[in-house]
């Protein structure tokens, strides 16, 4: 199985993603999860994403495209499938995507959309940031995010919902509630194929 999970920064995507891997047994790539053993090994290219992710922007395409698709190519995810999360998130990544899973005779089995309040999100992520100390989420950073979301990534989500594999849910709730929604909208339009 191949899915993506999307969201506005805060939707609860990691948390979800986790889950869902578990569920479906198949791994989780996540594009900041990349990024922070990056910025943890403090190499060159960390010290590039930190700076992008401290003033609210995305990663480069080409940057993100060849740490994804590196992962993509481990031995664990051979024949068992992917769940990324936070990656496509341009249209430019799309077509990436799109070409490397042609080359690979494989497909995409669905696109989870988490749909939150913008507002409930900064909240969230404020909460977050003085839990787990992450300096890249203090308010004026994290509505930069969402407005940077907005413009780049919902038209992903548009030529994904030509294709029709989109299943939009409401992420606001427990986790326990989200994730019901989305495994059983998920298992209903798998099973609809």
């Amino acid at each position: 199985m191949r899915l993506l999970i999307m969201g506005p920064p805060g939707a609860g995507k990691g948390t979800q993603a986790a889950r869902l891997s578990a569920h479906y047994g198949i791994p989780t790539v996540s594009s900041g999860d990349l990024f922070r053993a990056h910025i943890k090994a403090q190499d060159a290219l960390g010290q590039k994403v930190s700076a992008l992710i401290a003033r609210g922007e995305f990663v480069p395409d080409c940057i993100t495209t060849s740490m994804v698709f590196r992962r993509l190519l481990k031995p664990d995810i051979k024949g068992v499938g992917w769940l990324l999360d936070g990656y496509p998130r341009t249209l430019g990544q799309v077509e990436a995507l799109d070409i490397a899973q042609a080359e690979l005779g494989t497909r995409l089995d669905g696109v989870i959309s988490l749909v939150a309040d913008p507002n409930e999100v900064v909240g969230r992520m404020l909460k977050r940031a003085e839990l787990e100390g992450r300096a890249d989420d203090n308010e004026a950073t994290i509505r930069r995010r969402i407005e940077v979301y907005d413009a780049e990534t919902k038209p992903v989500l548009d030529v994904y919902r030509e294709r029709d594999l989109v299943v939009e849910i409401d992420a606001l709730g427990t986790v326990d509630e989200v994730f019901d929604r989305i495994t059983g909208s998920l298992d209903a339009k798998l099973a609809a194929r």
